[in-house]
């Protein structure tokens, strides 16, 4: 198949085209910039400039594509206090990409975590995004939402929770933890979770929903304990309350997430080989940057 990947020079793309390019598949991958296009072709993929904000550039490539595998997300603005503006504009990205495979049958994976009955008035903006591919399903897209783990970690993981966290132990001296810290994060080697991707696309039927987190949740506490020690500080529990402050750049140390992968494994004979997430802190690389 020929698969146009948005957020083609990103965490997960950079493990996800590579499995897609082994598998036989021709890769386009979105670019916006000259270094995007150069790490893009590095892969072996071709390089499709533009960027997520030129839908007309998306239509276009969907239409030239078998499927399209949709990564592309400004994760950056988050902690700005853009969620809900960005989840919206991606909403338009959904629009614009699956407008142009309807009654095609072609493959449109984005991340989502259903059961699809509780997304309409889920809190979270992108469960609206989510909804809007579930949609497609009935008009002719073969979608299928993937679950990304929240922790998706490995060498190649620069920006995500881990990441964050640890930056803000060092900044405060202190692993923080709401509460006793039993709240956990789903979480996925990015290999593991890159191979998801692509047994989904080629696997997955319309409307389906998998997972790529390869345990379904760690305690934040042991997170904290490891990261610690690891630091040589300490782990401490705080309120919620002081929560806000602590993390204020990073609010979701205290979401409670959990991605059983039971059905995942069945339909798409899925099987993880990489380490755990307390594994790869050990293995320290996240601490020697």
């Amino acid at each position: 198949m020929r698969i146009f990947v948005t957020g083609a020079s990103g965490h997960i793309a950079s493990a996800v085209i590579p499995e897609l390019i082994q598998a036989g598949h021709d890769v386009v991958g979105l670019a916006r910039s000259d270094e995007a296009a150069a790490s893009v072709t590095a892969m072996g993929a071709t390089a499709h400039r533009g960027d997520l904000a030129d839908l007309d550039g998306l239509r276009e490539a969907a239409r030239n594509a078998d499927a399209v595998i949709h990564l592309g997300f400004q994760h950056g603005g988050i902690a700005s206090g853009r969620f809900a503006e960005l989840a919206a504009h991606d909403e338009e990205v959904v629009h614009a990409i699956c407008g142009e495979l309807i009654d095609t049958g072609k493959a449109f994976l984005g991340i989502g975590m259903g059961p699809v009955a509780n997304l309409a008035n889920h809190p979270n903006p992108r469960a609206k995004v989510a909804l809007a591919i579930h949609g497609y399903a009935e008009r002719g897209v073969r979608t299928v939402l993937v679950a990304v783990p929240n922790v998706t970690h490995s060498e190649r993981d620069h920006n995500g929770f881990i990441p964050q966290y640890i930056r803000i132990a060092r900044q405060t001296g202190i692993a923080g933890y709401v509460g006793e810290g039993t709240n956990t994060w789903a979480a996925g080697h990015t290999l593991d979770v890159a191979r998801v991707w692509t047994l989904a696309v080629a696997k997955a039927p319309a409307g389906s929903q998998v997972t790529g987190a390869t345990e379904a949740g760690v305690p934040v506490r042991l997170i904290a304990e490891s990261v610690a020690n690891h630091l040589g500080i300490e782990a401490v529990s705080i309120s919620a309350a002081q929560a806000a402050e602590h993390f204020k750049a990073f609010p979701f140390i205290g979401i409670d997430v959990k991605m059983p992968n039971e059905a995942t494994r069945e339909l798409l004979g899925w099987e993880p080989t990489h380490p755990t997430l307390l594994a790869d802190l050990d293995a320290g690389f996240y601490f020697n940057r």
